[in-house]
C-alpha cells in the first residue's frame, strides 16, 4: 500500500465556503478514480497550535496508481483553481504504508 499526506496551512480569510468546495470537488473525483483505495481529508480541529490547517490522506496499491491520481486532469484543475490560490504553505510526504 502506497498512502500520500500533504498537508495545508491557509491564507489568511479563506473563507470556509471555498475550503468546503474543495472538499467536495475532491470527494467528486476519487469517485471516479478506480487506483484510489481509500481517501480521508479535513480541517485541522485547533486542538493545538502550530498545526497546519487541512490534512489529505489518500491510499493506492501501488506508486503507478497514485501517479495516476497525481497526474489526473480534474485533480489538476482543483489544484489550479481551488487550492494553490489559498496555500500560504504545503508539506507532502509519501510512504510505503505496509
Amino acid at each position: 500500500m502506497f498512502r500520500h499526506v500533504v498537508m495545508f496551512e491557509w491564507n489568511d480569510g479563506v473563507a470556509d465556503a471555498d475550503i468546503e468546495a474543495m472538499g467536495a470537488a475532491l470527494d467528486a473525483l476519487v469517485a471516479t478514480v478506480p487506483e484510489v483505495v481509500e481517501y480521508r481529508h479535513g480541517a485541522d480541529l485547533g486542538i493545538t497550535d502550530g498545526n497546519f490547517d487541512y490534512v489529505i490522506v489518500g491510499e493506492y496499491a501501488s506508486v503507478e496508481d497514485y501517479v495516476t491520481y497525481r497526474d489526473h486532469p480534474e485533480h489538476q484543475r482543483i489544484i489550479a483553481e481551488m487550492i494553490r490560490p489559498h496555500v500560504k504553505s504545503r508539506a507532502a510526504v509519501q510512504y510505503d504504508a505496509h
